[in-house]
């Protein structure tokens, strides 16, 4: 491998990657550019050695002293040399490049086409913290965060559910080994540590944690309650009724429920406000899911459908046929784009979000469905095993202001934030066209006076002419009445009008026309 450059860049490279002086920087390019000239030696062997002490070199000679090739490697940024390390370093260098992208945020902003100073250098400064933010973000998680979730990766026509666990045992190191088990979860994974147990005599159909696990609701027999984690009772929730699932929507403070009669409740816990109350029409429904990605509540029914239901609509969002059956079990991934769902039809579906259409039908009947929780890094911004009483605290006034109002729970939750797209104003009519239109009017009301010729005495040209009259004054009326920019009535006129207008039709014949007027 050349290298190759500009003579102050590279004389900048080799003091920077070697920490040594104007001179010593200055032996090392004649040297690289004597033997690439005369002997086609790779440069950056030449620059190793001499950095190591195995070379010594003067303005007219060069000496080798026990040399031995050692391999280095040359990394380019914008087409000019920036270091020169070992190959181990530069794997390490290319992995923090992959990591780094992964957590920019999109494409950087391309200053060519800004003419704004000002906006170049606020957007110049925004992408600089980007950077770094990108780049602290991977530094922990190659540093801090070393556990990968591991997979199987099946070769030919091997099934993965095949695999058992001495199988795999027999191809791991032994500490690995040591974490073989055989136990049965049906549902999601708990710790099973007891913090109370309380007795409420009655039915319990299903319990939530509120924002913190200091607080949790029940659904009782026939109203739901809210305790804190000694057993006391602090609410009684009426208004929700017999309750047969429960949710809690932690970003909006909302808890969402769901009665035998098929009635949807949402109540902010903050204030204790009913925000929303809507029947589904279905009946009642025990399968009751949220999205963690835009946090619109999902409804399994008992006719093989699933409606998603946000507190401002009192109509469903989305209503699709899931299943020929009841839906027994309903679950979201993580990222929100997927859903599975399983009915008595003993089918399990995954369904893709954004078309709504299905990408895997499994056999199977299921009354828990939840998906892979992924790697075991916890994140202590979201649930912090050592929390302090201080940092309980700060988070519970933290997560209070951050609250968000429920008008935010929409389907597509990028929206927010966004420009609507700009609208065609509806422009004004003219004067030319409201006379057009008038004379219009006119014509009509005037055709629409009937010529028919009735008894004696009510046929007279006067009364025709009255009625013609009467049918023009109703036409032009409407656009009489249209008020012209910057007019306003009177105070008098506005008092005259509303006078007349609320005496009977049978009196309005005795008000003086100068009155009305």
């Amino acid at each position: 491998m050349t290298v190759k450059g500009r003579p102050h860049e590279l004389l900048g490279a080799i003091k920077k990657c070697y920490h040594v002086s104007a001179a010593n920087a200055v032996d090392i390019m004649v040297l690289i550019s004597f033997r690439e000239r005369e002997h086609k030696v790779e440069a950056q062997t030449l620059a190793a050695g001499v950095s190591r002490g195995i070379v010594r070199s003067s303005r007219s000679s060069l000496y080798l002293q026990n040399f031995e090739p050692v391999k280095m490697g040359v990394k380019k940024e914008d087409g000019f040399l920036s270091k020169i390390m070992p190959p181990e370093e530069q794997e390490i260098l290319d992995e923090m490049d992959i990591k780094v992208k992964k957590y920019l945020r999109g494409e950087s902003a391309n200053f060519e086409a800004l003419r704004d100073k000002k906006l170049k250098g606020k957007l110049a400064v925004k992408e600089e913290l980007y950077g770094k933010s990108a780049k602290a973000a991977a530094k922990v998680e190659k540093w801090l965060m070393p556990s990968e979730g591991g997979y199987l990766e099946a070769e030919g026509i091997e099934k993965t559910w095949r695999i058992k666990q001495e199988a795999i045992v027999r191809e791991v190191d032994i500490s690995s080994s040591k974490n073989q088990y055989d136990i049965v979860l049906p549902g999601q994974y708990l710790l099973s540590n007891l913090q109370m147990i309380l007795f409420v005599r009655e039915t319990v159909r299903d319990v939530v944690f509120l924002h913190n696990e200091l607080f949790f609701a029940a659904a009782q027999k026939k109203y739901t309650y809210i305790y804190n984690r000694d057993g006391t009772e602090l609410h009684c929730l009426k208004e929700h009724g017999a309750v047969s699932k429960l949710q809690f929507l932690k970003n909006h403070f909302l808890l969402a429920s769901i009665n035998k009669f098929g009635q949807l409740h949402y109540q902010d816990v903050t204030t204790g406000l009913m925000v929303g109350n809507f029947r589904t029409g279905l009946g009642g429904s025990d399968v009751m899911q949220v999205n963690p990605f835009n946090n619109v509540v999902a409804l399994g029914h008992s006719n093989g459908s699933v409606t998603m239901w946000k507190p401002t609509s009192a109509a469903p969002l989305v209503k699709m046929l899931t299943h020929h059956g009841p839906v027994s079990a309903l679950s979201f991934h993580p990222n929100g784009h997927l859903m599975a769902t399983a009915g008595t039809d003993r089918k399990i579906k995954i369904w893709d979000l954004r078309k709504f259409e299905v990408l895997q039908t499994l056999p199977g009947h299921a009354k828990t469905l939840d998906f892979s929780q992924k790697e075991p890094n916890f994140d202590s911004w979201v649930a912090n095993p050592f929390e302090t009483p201080k940092q309980r605290r700060e988070k519970e006034v933290r997560s209070l202001l951050d609250k968000l109002p429920p008008e935010t729970i929409m389907l597509d939750p990028k929206k927010i934030g966004n420009l609507r797209p700009p609208t065609r104003r509806k422009e004004k009519p003219s004067k030319e066209e409201r006379e057009a239109e008038m004379e219009a009017a006119v014509a009509d009301a005037k055709n629409s006076v009937s010529t028919k010729r009735k008894t004696k005495g009510r046929s007279k040209p006067s009364r025709r002419a009255k009625k013609m009259q009467e049918a023009v004054e109703r036409a032009k009326r409407p656009f009489l009445e249209q008020k012209k920019p910057g007019e306003e009535l009177s105070k008098n006129k506005k008092q005259k009008i509303s006078e007349q207008s609320e005496l009977p039709k049978s009196l309005q014949r005795f008000v003086s026309k100068k009155a009305a007027s």
